[in-house]
């Protein structure tokens, strides 16, 4: 899971899956609880993905993962690649201290290194890689088209950039509340702008990567701790979206019922590109593909079909 907040004109709404943007440190401990949480109990894509990442590149040496936050993404990559060192970038020291802490308990600190760049500024001395991730951070980006063009330079032929973003927030909280029919709909709507993104596909190709496959992955679990945080935090940051009656039924049902929420489903539903960087002077539907800077080897490595295993 990745990523965190900003509120720049061209940034949305904080959400569970950010780790790259934060306004203030006093949201970092929020955050950082909510993302933690959110891997722990919506975390089954995070196995999904990087097993996909570990069949197309089991030879990996580096990963940059992009907006690394508390570091799920990050361990969870260190796992599955037993022979990578993990780039982690943030902007925030907060959370690459947080992430350093959990990499050390997780025995994969002596192959973490963190980064603390601002992803709107120039491309951080990642070296050359062999996997880019970015999970939920491209979207809070004001030139993410430029952060793309970025990454494919520094990935060597045959590396992998891996985007996933959330489809729509977590939907938790329930419909059929006596004092407030239909409550979690109208929820779910107050937060469907905080994660807008587009199809980053013809990013990736814009970018000279050639696309290799998009896949869509739900997750659902049953958590009244998932549940009471997460809407505790919608109470907090669309209370200004939400009707007074709204605001009013969400306060009870947080204050008054939260064990309401320990049979209620969290459902997310994730949307990730996995594309590669062609060999220099591959055609890419006719057109040739960048070339890397000098400083990136041209070790030729294989390409995959990017389908599902």
């Amino acid at each position: 899971m990745t990523s965190s907040t900003g509120t720049s004109p061209h940034r949305q709404h904080p959400d569970a899956d950010h780790r790259h943007h934060h306004q203030h440190d006093e949201h970092d401990d929020e955050l950082a609880g909510l993302l933690d949480l959110d891997a722990e109990v919506l975390g089954a894509w995070l196995t999904t993905v990087t097993g996909l990442v570990a069949d197309l590149r089991p030879d990996a040496g580096t990963v940059v993962d992009l907006g690394a936050g508390t570091g799920t993404g990050t361990l969870a990559l260190a796992h599955r690649l037993p022979h990578a060192t993990v780039v982690a970038v943030d902007r925030s020291p907060a959370m690459l201290d947080r992430l350093r802490a959990a990499a050390d308990r997780a025995g994969v600190g002596g192959r973490v290194r963190t980064l603390e760049a601002d992803l709107d500024g120039p491309w951080p001395a990642t070296g050359a890689a062999d996997v880019v991730w970015a999970a939920s951070s491209l979207h809070h980006l004001a030139d993410p088209d430029r952060v793309l063009r970025d990454a494919h330079d520094a990935l060597r032929p045959g590396g992998l950039a891996v985007v996933v973003e959330l489809d729509r927030m977590p939907r938790v909280a329930p419909d059929d509340l006596p004092d407030a029919p239909g409550l979690g709909s109208r929820l779910a709507e107050a937060s469907s702008t905080w994660n807008r993104h587009p199809d980053w596909g013809p990013h990736l190709e814009r970018a000279g990567l050639v696309l290799d496959g998009v896949h869509r992955l739900a997750t659902e679990a049953v958590d009244g701790r998932y549940a009471r945080t997460w809407l505790d935090r919608v109470r907090t940051r669309a209370h200004d979206l939400l009707a007074p009656a709204d605001v009013a039924a969400l306060d009870r049902l947080l204050t008054q019922h939260p064990a309401a929420l320990d049979a209620s489903p969290v459902r997310a539903d994730r949307t990730v590109w996995v594309a590669h960087r062609p060999a220099a002077g591959t055609d890419v539907d006719g057109a040739t593909t960048r070339t890397a800077p000098a400083d990136v080897p041209a070790t030729p490595h294989p390409t995959h079909d990017g389908g599902a295993r």
